[in-house]
């Protein structure tokens, strides 16, 4: 078999399957095929909001970037035919989306575990959740309140509960999302969104805001809403990616004011030796996170367009979608 699907988008929220060839193996790249990828949120910026895309049709495979896989060649690296293979490429080389991937070895960390692929495959997106919290100050008897409740919402109630948050306030107007939330260790629910969210927060805060407000939505509502949310001196995680390439508008007033700390997260896939995934793994691995709720909805590359409209529109319960390769 010389062929292999592809998802390609073409135009802003129309993307499609093709057939095109599998890529030679090189040397000093490993040929990986592809199990199971993940639609991520970011994946929706690019693809139905046009972040960082200049003109369409984007390349096969983009932007996918949580994906599992098995080693087809090892192109003389450390890897070896039949390895499974957890594969996080940078945002601008990911082909998740595709049959098969040529990656540099960097962006691959090789599993043992028996358990589903569909669970350790959220390693991807859990690993870059665990990197973000690493620039978090203690939170010890603090309050967090974290907006929006998909899987990196949720991941976040998880990872800030182990960091020992008194009280993880969320914000999240979808029943099924809220559900899960309180199952990762969310202690306040908040099923409103806009100027009533803020009311909540402050009202469970006796006025004064959350320690921490972590931003896991990306638009530019909930990045202006999360300086509302935050205490002075309080710190702001900017999670969401921008949701345009175009300048946004920003409370800069408050933010002055409030004497806000705020930082973006990026940059889990090019730490060396990927310990934040390794982390990840290690957590799903021996169970102390159970992904089973998370995993929604698996559905054939071939209908990659009702995958993406699922995971955009949110319908059916749709937490994490994924594609399947077989």
């Amino acid at each position: 078999m010389s062929k292999m699907p592809a998802a390609i988008a073409t135009k802003l929220r129309e993307i499609q399957c093709d057939e095109i060839p599998i890529p030679f193996p090189t040397k000093n790249k490993v040929l990986v095929k592809t199990k199971l990828a993940s639609i991520c949120g970011s994946d929706l910026h690019i693809t139905h909001m046009g972040w960082n895309v200049t003109e369409f049709p984007l390349p096969h495979g983009y932007p996918g970037h949580e994906g599992i896989g098995l080693v087809v060649d090892g192109g003389e690296t450390d890897f070896s035919e039949g390895d499974l293979v957890l594969t996080v490429p940078n945002i601008w080389l990911s082909r998740c989306f595709a049959g098969y991937q040529l990656l540099d070895p960097q962006f691959l960390l090789k599993i043992s575990s028996k358990m589903p692929m569909s669970h350790l495959l959220m390693a991807q997106q859990l690993g870059t959740v665990v990197f973000g919290s690493q620039k978090l100050p203690s939170l010890s008897e603090k309050t967090v309140a974290v907006i929006g409740q998909g899987s990196v919402g949720l991941f976040h109630d998880f990872i800030l509960r182990r960091m020992g948050a008194k009280q993880i306030i969320v914000i999240e107007p979808v029943k099924e999302r809220l559900k899960a939330a309180t199952n990762m260790g969310a202690t306040h629910l908040i099923d409103v969104t806009g100027e009533k969210a803020v009311d909540a927060v402050l009202d469970i805060t006796d006025g004064r805001g959350a320690d921490v407000v972590v931003e896991a939505v990306g638009s530019v509502e909930t990045l202006n809403q999360s300086l509302k949310l935050v205490r002075r001196f309080g710190r702001i995680a900017a999670f969401g990616l921008p949701p345009t390439m175009e300048k946004i508008p920003f409370d800069w007033d408050t933010f002055f004011r409030k004497c806000v700390n705020m930082h973006s997260v990026f940059g889990a896939q090019d730490e060396a030796g990927l310990p934040a995934f390794k982390k990840a793994l290690e957590l799903i691995e021996t169970k102390e996170i159970n992904m089973s709720p998370l995993i929604t909805h698996q559905i054939p590359i071939q209908e990659v367009q009702y995958a993406f409209d699922l995971a955009d529109s949110k319908d059916d319960g749709a937490l994490k979608v994924s594609l399947t390769f077989e």
